[in-house]
């Protein structure tokens, strides 16, 4: 995500051969310093308050998901082993390993506004309390999170608890149930836009350093960038 990715140079504008492109030590020296006082925490915070300003506020529905974030499996190294903090999962048929990023979006416009991660194995729904601001209307997410105590805790009137049906154990799932799903699934589609944004647009698809620390702190930094890219149209109008 440096000034070698043509989005970021025309963020910050600036071109190749420019003089004002700070070496990589500066670079660095920069981003050590971002992670030392959590200071993409806070860019991420003033982003969400910015957009608040701006009339686009987060009190609606809120979409929970994840994404794992694959991460280099060499062990050609000093250590000559894998990163310790990153781990193996499972997804379908496949095996991944790295780390997750936890999210939540807002129903209505998109927007993520809180952010968590972990190694790879943390089942998505150990994340879930801090990806709640509160004040959620609605919440949706995939089966993997289905709670009989988190749904109790959610039934006061106006109040919509969308996670996906899930078959009993052994047996199949009930029509009536196969078509909330169907309509929950057209809702829950809006958390993939997040998503893209990171792996398309930010060319984000393998963690960029070793450990979870400087990871997490990179993914505040763009997800912040990512939420204003997502409202650009309405920033601008």
């Amino acid at each position: 995500m440096g000034y070698d990715n043509e989005a970021m140079r025309r963020f910050a504008g600036i071109e190749r051969g420019d003089n004002r492109i700070p070496d990589e030590t500066t670079i660095l020296d920069f981003r050590h310093l971002l992670e030392r006082h959590g200071l993409t925490k806070g860019i991420f915070a003033d982003v969400k308050t910015h957009l608040a300003d701006k009339g686009i506020t987060l009190l609606s529905g809120t979409l929970v998901d994840a994404t794992i974030i694959d991460a280099p499996s060499s062990t050609k190294n000093k250590a000559g082993a894998r990163d310790p903090e990153k781990s193996s999962t499972k997804k379908g048929n496949d095996w991944f390993f790295g780390m997750k990023a936890h999210v939540s979006v807002d129903a209505d416009s998109r927007v993520t506004h809180s952010l968590d991660t972990s190694t790879a194995k943390l089942h998505d729904s150990q994340v879930w309390d801090d990806l709640l601001h509160g004040e959620e209307t609605s919440v949706w997410a995939d089966k993997g999170y289905v709670s009989a105590e988190r749904d109790a805790a959610f039934t006061e009137e106006g109040k919509v608890w969308g996670i996906m049906r899930k078959a009993p154990k052994g047996g199949q799932l009930h029509p009536v149930h196969a078509q909330i799903n169907r309509v929950m699934a057209m809702m829950r589609a809006k958390i993939e836009h997040p998503f893209r944004v990171l792996k398309r647009q930010f060319a984000y698809v393998k963690t960029h350093y070793r450990g979870l620390a400087k990871n997490r702190a990179q993914f505040f930094t763009v997800f912040a960038f990512g939420n204003l890219f997502l409202v650009r149209p309405r920033l601008i109008a």
